[in-house]
């Protein structure tokens, strides 16, 4: 029996689950399954995104059957060589043999090296910025080297605001009937998974994430399909946040960490007293045994914290093995940005600081709290104020620093201080003639209930607003939380006197005074009448009656904190600037004047050949002089930026740049 899931009209899921495999690539546990998703686009040509492995081969080849009904198949995009998602390439193109395979040139050559010669192979490699044709949409590709392996591309699909996007914003688990994230308390049930495998599978390789999601910046994206995991449809933008605090390698939480290399338990001893500290000074402290906790979900964890406190004793005259093993995998994995703090036993010959400084001073951005507790076989209760000393640096005490209020102080206003007022969010819809329009507002207020009257304030450069002035009624649809960013892109980063909003939008009904609502991402309609307005500089204040107001759904109203709390992309970082060499292959940036001629990739082992300059800007080369946006880093060059200034590629207005000189 098929077990496909549709997630739009054209859209399907034909991927697999499977919970039976122990580990996942022979070494991460699977207490939950894993899912290999794949996906099926019936346009005027058939795609499919990826294949499976064979574990879920016979599920997965009855749902392409069922979801094709008849149809051939057109393309089968490639998008990573994985055997988890290319293992049935070869008996998929034995059952389709006129389908094409779109992938990197890399990929092709992979296609080789795991199956040799396929007859009826047909293969049409892409880059960065290729498109693809297949009738109502063209899908455009976008190279992801080393988003894990070197030959990975994710695919965007323009009309559905789809990212198919690889291994990326993957996790483990098996999917159990709720294919959505927003079906499920993902940040309590799925975030653990999602972080552990990431930070496995992925972390290595932050700067090539990075560099992915500079890539997709500017691609208003609504929804996210992963090769493993649920399907992001709401919310993308907080999921998306994560991505970028683990590939920059930044602490998800300020907490501590502590893990316990113990032998007969006098360590943990220790350790479990210094956490009791910690926690009494308002820390947040997680702590684990190396010897009982796999190191992929230590790994994972040292992703999550800032601080991470070392208890460890002292084996074979060197740092206890388990201990070993997670300190060699957080520096293989290029873990960078932590404080670290030592609590190190050993009876005779304590040497585990020593190995332990070695290995965390050959990682990029660490520090090393000084000096270490250091205990003989077992802590003795004189060195109970050794650990508060430790803890204090970990933790320091938090002081009073409220300062008492200057009766003479000279007033100010402080704009920071409005963000504080909560609002409501709205998309205010108006018709003028066969023209429909809408924009986002934040200002909707009842003001009297005999009759219900509100009050509702509009910015005069708003499209919205003059079709408003001239027609008199209009619509305001209450915004619900399961609104995501793209919305606000439609209704908010565009102008409606250039572009048509409601183009290519399906989620909109008429109501009874003939103008578009929102039917979905919002919990209620109300509709309009205009008694009187007054101008207010910048804004008109429209008084109007009600004329109908129905309950769409029980969600929770979005607020303005939700929307820069949840939904808004947070400003990113500008790059680092870097001199050296890049590798062309996978990104990897070699910091130096020179690259020496036999030097090799100790990332993907290419050749010098392989790698290009960077950073080497002749010294007369004049510097940019101009605003920078936060979001993307976009540079607008010029002395002064418009107020009315949108961002061309991620539709961002001039309060989201920076001057850069």
């Amino acid at each position: 029996m098929h077990c496909i899931r549709r997630i739009a009209d054209d859209l399907l899921y034909v991927g697999g689950n499977d919970r039976r495999l122990a580990k996942f690539e022979n070494l991460f546990p699977l207490p939950k399954g894993v899912s290999y998703n794949a996906y099926l686009m019936l346009d005027e040509k058939t795609v499919l995104l990826d294949t499976v492995d064979h574990a879920v081969a016979d599920v997965f080849f009855e749902n392409l059957r069922e979801g094709l009904a008849g149809r051939t198949l057109d393309y089968v995009v490639v998008q990573h060589m994985e055997p988890d998602h290319a293992a049935t390439l070869a008996l998929l193109i034995e059952r389709y043999p006129g389908v094409t395979v779109v992938c990197s040139a890399i990929a092709k050559k992979m296609i080789g090296q795991f199956f040799g010669e396929i007859p009826n192979l047909t293969v049409q490699t892409v880059c960065d910025g290729d498109t693809l044709a297949v009738g109502s949409r063209a899908l455009t590709f976008v190279s992801a080297p080393m988003v894990h392996w070197p030959e990975v591309i994710v695919t965007y699909d323009p009309k559905g605001r789809t990212l198919f996007s690889a291994d990326a914003f993957g996790t483990f688990g098996a999917l159990g009937g709720n294919l959505y994230a927003d079906e499920v308390d993902f940040e309590r049930e799925w975030l653990p998974e999602a972080r552990r495998y990431y930070a496995n599978i992925v972390g290595k390789y932050g700067t090539q994430v990075q560099a992915m999601l500079r890539k997709i910046a500017h691609l208003p994206i609504e929804r996210i399909c992963s090769l493993h995991g649920p399907i992001w449809r709401k919310h993308v933008a907080w999921y998306m946040d994560k991505y970028h605090k683990w590939s920059a390698y930044e602490p998800e939480e300020t907490g501590v960490l502590i893990v316990c290399g113990t032998v007969y338990g006098h360590t943990q001893n220790a350790a479990e007293a210094l956490a009791g500290r910690l926690a009494d000074r308002g820390a947040r402290v997680a702590l684990y045994d190396a010897s009982v906790v796999d190191v992929g979900e230590l790994l994972a964890e040292t992703w999550r914290y800032s601080h991470i406190v070392l208890a460890c004793a002292t084996y074979n005259a060197g740092i206890f093995p388990a201990m070993e093993t997670y300190l060699l995998d957080c520096k293989a994995h290029a873990l960078q940005n932590r404080t670290f703090a030592l609590l190190e036993n050993g009876s005779w010959a304590p040497a585990a600081a020593a190995g332990i400084r070695k290995i965390i001073g050959e990682m990029k951005n660490t520090t090393m709290l000084e000096p270490p507790v250091n205990i003989r076989s077992t802590l003795r209760p004189e060195q109970a104020a050794e650990l508060d000393a430790l803890a204090a640096q970990i933790v320091p005490e938090m002081r009073n620093t409220s300062a008492p209020v200057l009766v003479n102080e000279a007033p100010m206003v402080d704009n920071n201080a409005l963000f504080k007022v909560s609002y409501g969010l709205f998309v205010l819809t108006a018709r003028d003639g066969a023209k429909d329009n809408g924009c986002i507002i934040n200002t909707v207020n009842q003001i009297t209930n005999m009759p219900n009257r509100f009050v509702v304030s509009v910015n005069k450069l708003n499209y919205t607003h003059d079709m408003m002035v001239k027609a008199g009624e209009f619509n305001i649809s209450v915004l619900s939380r399961s609104v995501d960013f793209g919305l606000f892109q439609r209704f908010g980063y565009q102008s409606g006197r250039t572009a048509d909003k409601f183009a290519g939008y399906a989620g909109a009904a008429r109501a009874a005074n003939g103008v578009l609502y929102l039917t979905e991402n919002c919990n209620a309609l109300i509709s309009c009448k205009t008694v009187s307005t007054h101008d207010y500089d910048t804004h008109t204040l429209f008084v109007v009656d009600l004329t109908e107001a129905r309950i769409l759904n029980d969600e929770p109203s979005v607020t303005y904190d939700d929307y820069f709390t949840h939904i808004k992309p947070k400003p990113q970082p500008p790059e680092k600037a870097v001199k050296g060499f890049r590798c062309k292959i996978c990104g990897y940036i070699y910091e130096a004047d020179t690259l020496p001629d036999d030097y090799i990739c100790p990332v993907c082992k290419h050749p010098a050949s392989d790698f290009e300059p960077i950073g080497f800007e002749p010294a007369e080369a004049k510097k940019s002089k101009g605003f920078r946006c936060k979001i993307c880093g976009y540079i607008y060059e010029g002395d002064t930026l418009p107020p009315d200034y949108i961002c061309p590629v991620c539709k961002h207005p001039a309060s989201d740049f920076e001057p850069v000189l």
